[in-house]
């Protein structure tokens, strides 16, 4: 399921407790992994399926390790972990995980997740060696690694076959100036409306957001003083151009935005792609399972979302994210979480069995190249994308995703014309992103 929503939902409140999260020293690495104990997992998912498929890696975990049991509290937020962690003592979790990639910088530099460089040291695990770079970036904070992957979400185009046939479209677009005269083509206006829209390109469309856009562009966001450098890296102005153009070209801002009102839930049936009402659409992997569940009446597949048409060899990349996993530094019996976090996250059976129960991207190489792994060609497409060494993720910060948050709301403000000098705009949000990071630290 995707998390992205929520992941930035609570980045705003878990900013509020940045300062806050100083951790506990009590914790350490001194327990004997081979010796008779319990040790603590709270994770986020709720779904019967999903639960039942943790539960399912917990017990052959337990059964690999008879020693070690473990207790398994699900549905668990991010704000429940960190007041947990703070506070410490015995009913603080050993294990953690977290949907909430955006806020590793704040886990990792409060201390509150323990630094996992000796844990993979002592294991024998390169990270670069195991990990897709993407995923990689997203669990370290200033070179301090205190979470690894557990699988993945990377995003890539759905596209209506019906639609294309009829239109004479006979591939996927792959650069960003053929998917624009792609989605003029596959746009049908009736009145003030539409019949079909190619493609909804508005930020407040369902996940045309500026970052899941700029992964195609691979921004980077921070210079490396750490200085927000939005308006001086010409893929995000590029962005912002492409964007507001093919808004333009598609009927222009209002028109579009009165079309999405009559958008359904984005996660169920009435969704507009589901429903015919675009023809095209940025998503996850997990749309594959919605679409399947719901049915659709046409034909569909799924490609790689385009790229600049300068960076034609990076096709295939994408914007990823995903859940994370870590140990508590209160925990007392940190030898033993690693354990079951190295299981989790890095055993290929574990990874693949675990992905393909909720339809998720599997999180290391491995498993990436497992046969095991579900065979559906459209499925197949993000596994590439989660290999594709152009693909990026958004970085890390110490408080979270608010910088996120200042360019989505920025970038509304410029499709809507509110804003019409792109430079100068770029740079006030520059300024805001810097104010509140310093804040932070």
């Amino acid at each position: 399921m995707r998390r992205t929503a929520a992941a930035l939902a609570c980045t705003a409140s878990l900013a509020l407790l940045a300062s806050a999260c100083t951790g506990s020293s009590e914790g350490g690495a001194t327990d004997d992994a081979s010796k008779e104990t319990t040790i603590t997992f709270w994770h986020g998912w709720s779904q019967p399926s999903e639960v039942k498929a943790i539960d399912d890696n917990i017990k052959a975990f337990e059964k690999a390790h008879p020693n070690i049991h473990v207790k398994v509290v699900k549905n668990v937020t991010d704000d429940k972990i960190n007041q947990a962690l703070r506070a410490g003592g015995d009913n603080a979790p050993d294990v953690v995980s977290s949907f909430t990639t955006d806020n590793v910088g704040k886990f990792c530099a409060s201390g509150v997740w323990a630094d996992l460089k000796p844990f993979l040291d002592k294991s024998g695990i390169e990270v670069s060696a195991t990990f897709p770079i993407a995923m990689a970036q997203y669990t370290e904070f200033n070179g301090t690694r205190c979470a690894l992957p557990l699988l993945a979400d990377a995003y890539g185009l759905y596209y209506n076959k019906d639609a294309f046939k009829a239109a004479g479209i006979t591939a996927p677009p792959k650069t960003l100036s053929e998917f624009s005269e792609v989605a003029k083509k596959l746009t049908k206006a009736t009145g003030d409306g539409y019949s079909q829209l190619g493609f909804m390109p508005d930020f407040h469309g369902y996940e045309s957001t500026p970052t899941h856009f700029l992964g195609q562009w691979g921004a980077t966001y921070f210079d490396k003083d750490g200085k927000s450098n939005l308006a001086s890296d010409p893929s995000v102005t590029a962005m912002f151009e492409w964007q507001r153009k093919l808004v333009s070209e598609l009927g222009g801002f209002q028109k579009l935005e009165k079309y999405r009102t009559g958008f359904g839930d984005e996660f169920s049936e009435k969704n507009p792609f589901e429903t015919g009402q675009v023809a095209m659409a940025i998503d996850g992997e997990w749309r594959i399972a919605n679409l399947k569940a719901d049915g659709v009446k046409f034909d569909w597949a799924t490609a790689p979302f385009p790229v600049p048409d300068d960076q034609l060899k990076t096709y295939g990349r994408g914007y990823q994210t995903g859940t994370i996993i870590g140990i508590a530094q209160t925990s007392r019996k940190q030898n033993a979480s690693w354990e079951l976090v190295k299981y989790l996250a890095t055993d290929t059976d574990a990874v693949v069995g675990f992905a393909n129960a909720i339809h998720n991207v599997p999180s290391t190489f491995e498993a990436l190249k497992s046969p095991a792994i579900d065979p559906d060609p459209n499925f197949r497409t993000f596994l590439d994308i989660a290999a594709n060494p152009y693909s990026s993720t958004t970085p890390a910060s110490i408080n979270g995703g608010a910088y996120q948050v200042s360019l989505q709301n920025f970038g509304y403000s410029y499709e809507s014309g509110k804003v019409s000098d792109l430079k100068a705009g770029l740079a006030g949000v520059d300024k805001e992103i810097d104010a509140a990071v310093a804040q932070a630290k």
